[in-house]
């Protein structure tokens, strides 16, 4: 351990202490998309030792614009199943939990009891609701990232009593999901940003972003952190 996380045992923030815990949570990560591949790839490499992969579909030729966990030569394959043998490749030690379905009511509860942080990689309005629904029940934090077009939000909700999801967005929108067009690296960067809270919220560094949201707009490189 001390050889392969001595940047983070370095860090006073963290140390051997933060390490550990690193090493002994658990996170579910719903959805292994655009949002997911960099959440996926960072946790893992920083010795989470438990991994839960959520995620009903199969790569696809559209996908490699911008989920960087997976290959051309994966096209039609589990994307759960292919994210796995990836991660498994970046640290032997991790273990990986694969759950090829989608999260709805009669998994959620079960799924998400399961595991210490939930991580909202998805692409629909039906999931996030439901995500903070059942994080809200089971005092789990959410850590919550959307993206579209050259935009990104990241937010942790439900944590230490934090404000939720449906306190930000109370009314839910028409559409099923998010279908415009994205720049490729902005899952890249709202990803990180979303495995970062997860590793302050499980070694207890730093400040969270719990009753804020963050903002950024690549296109005019506009950061911003608003109050909620």
């Amino acid at each position: 351990m001390s050889e392969r996380y001595d940047r983070h045992i370095r860090l006073s923030e963290i140390g051997e202490q933060g390490q550990r815990k690193l090493s002994q949570a658990s996170v579910l990560l719903v959805g292994v998309g655009g949002l997911g591949s960099p959440i996926a790839l960072y946790l893992a490499a920083a010795g989470v030792g438990r991994i839960g992969l959520v995620d009903g579909d199969e790569v696809s030729l559209s996908n490699l614009q911008r989920q960087v966990l997976y290959k051309e030569s994966e096209v039609g394959k589990s994307k759960v199943m292919c994210a796995a043998a990836r991660l498994g490749e970046s640290n032997a030690h991790a273990v990986v939990d694969c759950y090829p379905f989608r999260l709805d009511e009669a998994n959620a509860h079960e799924l998400i009891s399961r595991y210490d942080v939930i991580i909202d990689g998805c692409d629909n309005y039906e999931t996030r609701y439901l995500i903070d629904k059942v994080c809200y029940e089971l005092r789990k934090p959410y850590v919550y990232g959307s993206i579209g077009e050259f935009r990104g939000q990241v937010s942790v909700f439900h944590y230490g009593g934090a404000a939720g999801y449906v306190d930000l967005f109370p009314d839910k929108p028409e559409t099923a999901s998010v279908t415009s067009g994205v720049m490729g690296v902005v899952p890249g960067v709202v990803g990180t940003l979303q495995a970062s809270e997860v590793i302050k919220i499980i070694t207890g560094c730093g400040r969270v972003l719990s009753n804020r949201l963050l903002i950024v707009d690549l296109l005019g490189m506009d950061i911003r952190i608003l109050d909620l």
